[in-house]
């Protein structure tokens, strides 16, 4: 290098200056040069700069927060170092934390590293020390944190896609191909339909049932997500999103009444009588409605009666209920029984339409047929009956018969005569008549002396007034049976 200069300065200085000042200008300006370059030379460093990435290429990092570390063996200027860093997977870009110890940048992931992932870091662009160097990097590392574990998998799952499936007692089911995570994998799966729900699981957390608490509702479509936040027992993610679909149609039969009949209880069961529900309905006796298929427990407030009817329905069978009654039926009188069209079967299927039957229990009313005291009637059509009758002298003594339609109970035979009265009517003056004598002649005839009636003459009659009480607090003949109104017949005491 000093012989080219040199010569190229004796060239230059041979053209104009003569040789002794040539040689002296020659030397003057070759140390000047050898200055210039001797300083340029010491300004300009050209070492390039030293950078050690942490971790290595498919290592794995220990723990979820274990730092990615860029070493940098010189001081950089830190916005510059900051920017080319990223870390991404298929999760999307990671977000973290970054700091400095003296010259390494440290990058720690805000949620922490998913376990099962691979990571990658890009580092593109260009970064300056604080000395002025440049350090051109395009540089991409792969690794995982906390394990290299396969990803979770849903390898099986009931009801299959767009299967058809029965609402009643469904219980979806999903299988995976390694032990999970209950919290993320419960807080992840969403089945549109099902509210309250219980969660089992079985085969080592491989294995999750959902058990709804309320039957799901007939010919719905249901769809369910399982989201990629669900995690495996060791933190791997599920492999991806799952989702599918499935419908409760897989019953088209409606429930229809098929039935509806009389029954008797005996020996702690109910039994059919055999009658027809229009007319055969008896005393004590229930209604059984029978249907197509089974049914759910709101089939129990599905009866309606006009008139009201009060009672209680329970179930006889799964597809049959039976309606047993706590209050007798009125006598002679129809009744409608209405099965309302929400009556739901076990899949949750409803009837639609209503179903009717009328019917008239067969129930008959107690009549008075004859009265008898000195001459007898038989007729009871007129409001207002008057009945001459003889008095004993004396005892004022009076003896009639009662003929009723109905033989009477043993208990009602006893109960029967207190509730017969005979009472004074004109003038109010008239003393109290006393009950001397009541007895039964048959189950149906009943004979009553009654004393101290006293008998009128021309000018003033005498009247007493005789209460046959009707309706149900009235006499009985058995239990239910009774007459529809008081009976009311008016004695005139004469001699």
């Amino acid at each position: 290098m000093p012989r080219l200069w040199n010569k190229a300065i004796s060239m230059m200085l041979r053209a104009t200056f003569r040789e002794p000042m040539l040689r002296l200008w020659k030397k003057t300006l070759f140390c000047l040069l050898c200055a210039i370059f001797t300083a340029s030379c010491g300004f300009i460093d050209l070492r390039p700069i030293g950078l050690v990435i942490e971790p290595d290429t498919d290592a794995l990092l220990p723990d979820a927060f274990s730092p990615v570390i860029l070493k940098f063996d010189t001081e950089m200027i830190k916005k510059d170092a900051e920017g080319i860093l990223q870390v991404s997977s298929d999760l999307g870009v990671t977000n973290g934390d970054r700091r400095w110890t003296d010259n390494d940048l440290y990058f720690t992931p805000t949620a922490g590293w998913t376990a099962g992932v691979r990571y990658t870091l890009s580092l593109t662009g260009t970064v300056r020390s604080a000395d002025g160097r440049d350090l051109r990097i395009e540089k991409y590392v792969s690794f995982y944190a906390v394990n290299k574990n396969a990803h979770a998998l849903l390898i099986w799952h009931s009801p299959s896609i767009g299967e058809s499936v029965g609402a009643n007692d469904l219980i979806p089911e999903f299988h995976f191909s390694c032990p999970m995570d209950r919290l993320t994998t419960e807080s992840a799966l969403v089945i549109d339909g099902i509210g309250n729900k219980i969660f089992e699981w079985s085969a080592d957390d491989t294995i999750l049932k959902v058990i709804p608490e309320k039957t799901l509702s007939p010919w719905v479509l249901l769809q369910w997500n399982l989201r990629d936040t669900a995690r495996s027992a060791d933190g791997t993610p599920l492999a991806g999103a799952y989702s599918g679909h499935f419908t409760t149609d897989l019953d088209q039969t409606l429930p229809v009444v098929t039935d509806v009949f009389p029954v008797l209880y005996s020996d702690g069961r109910w039994f059919p009588t055999g009658a027809d529900i229009k007319t055969g309905l008896g005393i004590g006796q229930g209604i059984a409605v029978s249907f197509n298929k089974p049914m759910s427990e709101n089939v129990l407030n599905s009866l309606r009666f006009d008139p009201p009817l009060s009672g209680k329905a329970e179930f006889l069978s799964d597809n049959s209920i039976v309606y047993n009654f706590t209050r007798n039926f009125e006598p002679e009188t129809e009744y409608t029984l209405t099965v309302s069209s929400d009556a739901k079967d076990t899949s949750g299927l409803k009837t639609g339409s209503e179903h009717r039957v009328s019917f008239t229990p067969d129930i008959p009313v107690l009549n008075v047929i004859s009265f008898t005291a000195d001459r007898e009637i038989n007729n009871f059509t007129s409001q207002r009956i008057i009945l001459p009758v003889q008095i004993e002298s004396g005892t004022g003594g009076l003896f009639f018969t009662i003929y009723f339609s109905l033989p009477f109970s043993l208990a009602e035979k006893q109960n029967t005569p207190q509730r017969i009265v005979l009472s004074p009517f004109f003038p109010g003056i008239l003393p109290p008549a006393a009950l001397q004598y009541a007895g039964w002649i048959s189950s149906d005839r009943l004979t009553m002396r009654w004393e101290g009636l006293t008998a009128g003459d021309n000018e003033i009659p005498h009247y007493y007034k005789l209460l046959i009480p009707g309706g149900r607090s009235g006499i009985n003949s058995d239990t239910g049976i009774y007459m529809r109104n008081d009976l009311v017949i008016y004695l005139e005491a004469v001699r």
